[in-house]
């Protein structure tokens, strides 16, 4: 069972940086790659950040390549978001999300959603 929690948004100014956090409160991640989406008001949800469980191979956005580093913990059962350089247009609702294997970081490959952790920059 996969059940996520976020934290570690909140308010910060451009060009600030902030560490978000995600964790099964079910146990490990159990194997899955891992990714995460921001949703902007009156937006659809959009890819940020992926991260395959073998290898560690990342994937990113390109609004986000060179300022967002997205890293996992396997030990610790816990998935990062590291952002930096931030920009009035990261703000949005950022969740983590679980893929349904070891390997699938295309969008469609995830299935399961935490609620999300709200991050607002301003200029």
């Amino acid at each position: 069972q996969v059940q996520l929690v976020e934290s570690g948004g909140g308010l910060v100014q451009a060009g600030g940086s902030l560490r978000l956090s995600c964790a099964n409160s079910e146990g490990p991640f159990g194997g899955r790659a891992m990714g995460w989406f921001r949703q902007a008001p009156g937006k659809e949800r959009e890819f940020v950040a992926a991260i395959r469980f073998i290898g560690g191979r990342t994937y990113y956005a390109d609004s986000v390549k060179g300022r967002f580093t997205i890293s996992r913990d396997n030990v610790k059962n816990t998935l990062y978001l590291q952002m930096n350089n931030l920009r009035p247009a990261d703000t949005a609702v950022y969740s983590c999300a679980a893929s349904r294997t070891p390997f699938g970081v295309d969008p469609g490959d995830f299935y399961s959603w935490g609620q999300g952790t709200q991050v607002t920059v301003s200029s």
